[in-house]
């Protein structure tokens, strides 16, 4: 059996003690008992809601091979009868294992932080990377003191390129996380105001994000947006965290992955990148110029980590935004077909004006129309309503010519459009579901963008549900 780890090495790794007969080895790793799968070690990690000792009973029930559970939650679980591994901490004890899986791995590792563009720019070096060799990646957007370590604990022995996404909210969130992952590529996306209710203003979160340098192998790279205002910033920081070799990405005259010329299409883009004085033509599945910029950061981590160039740029091809990030739907009407461009997930100043611009270049037909849904970005503390009433210039240059505002702190942006926008106003998003369903027609292209705390998603679901997705062979 090729076990993901064997008891007596986790056992080893965490410092832990074995209670009834182990198994043999796990086949993977669970903090969720609803998703677990028979065979794998079930880690009941205490979260900020949740304890996971109080789904013991229920991982046991749907196969778990053992339980890694509290020394201090274990007389309550005596009844048990089920393999555990008890520790004194079971985040500490995933941290250990993951700090042992760093250790056992020959791969390539890297780590991708920004304030924008995480996700996507990991999920294309997951593509970009697999023809390459074996890719373990973060799943979702574990990127956090919990989903890190997982991550790690999960990657199989035999991974040739490791792919880890890194967030924060606070200062100081960054540093331990990849002093953990210890990547021989640390990439930054871009600075902007996300999280800004946290910072004082753009250089604090520049700070915060370039914590990901004091990680770096000894001889590894710091790859950073070259067009970023806060370069020099980011560049210097990597420099004094020992960083000896910096490359940049971006449009910038000196950028050393360099993108001519960028071409938008209906479905994705057509883009010239020079690298170590050569053209590279490039086709990108996605659309965007947003998702285009951080195609450079990827075919970076490409050249930096010996993988295939070539291969590479035939696998981004086939990219696609993923739902709440860009995804863009067909839907069937009635009387035609309409574009629904899903930004859900999301929202800063800087994500909102690339999906906007995203907008812009969408295509529509017959009488159709631009038509944007936009809902509150959240955390950006006292610069809020400042930074929402300016997104008027973003919303008239993508020629929308229906908006819709949901959410408080829109009501800022909802005061400041220019008179020529026809909008419509409601502080709960559940208020607009109704409101946008009714007002799409055929040929219309719809853009949905908000944090997810707000809950756009319930507007994506109503118009799945009243305008059925076309098959892609349809």
């Amino acid at each position: 059996m090729n076990w993901l780890w064997t008891s007596e090495a986790m056992v080893s790794a965490m410092g832990g003690r074995p209670v009834g007969d182990l198994p043999e080895g796990i086949t993977g790793i669970s903090i969720d008992s609803r998703s677990l799968e028979e065979g794998e070690a079930f880690f009941a990690i205490k979260g900020d809601r949740f304890d996971g000792h109080d789904f013991a009973t229920a991982a046991m029930a749907n196969g778990a091979g053992l339980l890694v559970v509290s020394e201090a939650k274990l007389p309550a679980l005596g009844r048990l009868k089920v393999p555990m591994i008890v520790v004194d901490d079971v985040l500490k004890s995933l941290e250990k294992l993951g700090v042992a899986s760093r250790k056992r791995s020959k791969a390539k590792f890297i780590a991708v932080t920004g304030s924008v563009g995480k996700t996507t720019t990991k999920e294309m070096l997951r593509q970009a990377l697999e023809p390459s060799g074996k890719v373990h990646a973060s799943v979702k957007s574990f990127n956090n003191h919990w989903g890190v370590p997982l991550t790690l604990a999960r990657m199989p022995k035999d991974t040739e390129f490791g792919v880890f996404e890194i967030g924060m909210n606070h200062p100081g969130e960054i540093r331990p996380l990849v002093k953990l992952v210890r990547p021989h590529v640390a990439i930054i996306t871009l600075i902007a105001a996300a999280h800004l209710g946290h910072f004082k203003n753009l250089n604090e979160i520049a700070d915060a994000k370039a914590e990901i340098f004091e990680g770096v192998v000894r001889g590894g790279h710091a790859l950073i947006n070259r067009d970023d205002s806060r370069w020099k910033r980011l560049r210097n920081a990597a420099v004094e965290a020992g960083v000896q070799q910096v490359s940049g990405f971006g449009v910038h005259r000196q950028a050393d992955f360099k993108m001519t010329k960028f071409e938008p299409a209906a479905n994705g883009s057509h883009l010239r990148v020079k690298i170590d004085g050569k053209f590279i033509e490039l086709l990108m599945g996605a659309p965007g110029r947003h998702i285009a910029q951080n195609a450079l950061a990827v075919l970076g981590a490409v050249k930096l980590t010996g993988a295939n160039m070539e291969k590479a740029v035939t696998a981004l091809a086939t990219f696609k935004a993923e739902t709440g990030r860009g995804k863009q739907v067909v839907l069937k009407h009635p009387k035609g077909r309409m574009i629904l461009i899903d930004e859900s997930y999301n929202a800063n100043p800087a994500s909102m004006e690339a999906a906007l611009d995203l907008l812009k270049s969408a295509p529509v037909t017959n009488r159709g129309r631009r038509i944007a849904v936009l809902g509150d970005m959240l955390e950006l503390g006292s610069h809020s309503a400042r930074l929402h009433a300016g997104l008027a210039d973003a919303v008239a240059e993508a020629n929308a010519q229906k908006v819709f505002l949901g959410g408080a702190e829109m009501h800022a942006l909802s005061k400041n459009l220019p008179a020529g926008i026809r909008s419509e106003y409601r502080k709960e998003a559940g208020d607009l579901c109704d409101l946008v369903v009714k007002a799409v027609r055929p040929g219309d292209a719809i853009m949905i963008k908000s944090s997810n705390g707000v809950g756009f998603s319930k507007i994506v679901d109503a118009l799945l549900k009243r305008y059925p997705p076309v098959e892609a062979d349809a």
